[in-house]
């Protein structure tokens, strides 16, 4: 079975969150709901201050904790690529996947009273159609596909990772994320940017 993920080029990226609005658009989610967040981050101090910008979502994990942690078998990974969905049908919204994902993707929809996350647009791939957060960026920083084909196509004898100290260790669920780091981004004591 192939893995789909992500690819991120934090060098590229300019924190414009046009692939967290496509993401909103596309899931038609209310205010407080966002399935990808696009953020940016401080490191340093006045007035050695850098920053960087990471566009995150679910990382359709090789072993997921909200998998794991759904007592109602709501959370599955598809068998044709990997991607990581929630069964709305069986959802019961307890949140118990919120407390679980390391990374803190599931969100809680009070309207609905049940729990989403991104599904990396696997119905509208199904249909021929493209991703909505990737195709949507314009600085050309995020990209979506098999990681196999990510590797091969964005690795270049670039050092990619699937972990820094914003997103965490990768050695929890073994996420299906490769991200082009800026320097700076390999820094401990990050902090949210007010920018």
């Amino acid at each position: 079975m192939a893995q789909i993920g992500f690819y991120h080029d934090m060098t590229r990226c300019t924190g414009c969150k046009a692939c967290q609005m496509a993401c909103k658009d596309k899931n038609d989610l209310d205010i407080g709901n966002i399935f990808r967040h696009a953020e940016s981050f401080e490191v340093g101090t006045f007035p050695n201050v850098q920053t960087y910008c990471y566009s995150f979502t679910c990382n359709h994990c090789e072993s997921p904790a909200c998998m794991a942690a759904c007592s109602q078998g709501a959370i599955y990974k598809t068998d044709d690529d990997g991607s990581v969905i929630i069964d709305q049908d069986l959802c019961i919204g307890c949140q118990s996947c919120l407390k679980a994902c390391p990374y803190g993707v599931p969100q809680y929809n009070e309207a609905t009273q049940k729990t989403g996350k991104c599904d990396a647009c696997y119905w509208l791939r199904k249909n021929g159609e493209d991703v909505a957060c990737a195709s949507t960026c314009p600085a050309r920083a995020l990209f979506f596909g098999e990681m196999d084909a990510l590797q091969q196509k964005h690795g270049n004898g670039k050092q990619l990772v699937n972990e820094f100290p914003a997103l965490g260790l990768a050695s929890m669920t073994l996420p299906s994320v490769l991200v082009n780091l800026k320097a700076c981004a390999q820094e401990e004591g990050f902090a949210p940017s007010l920018f």
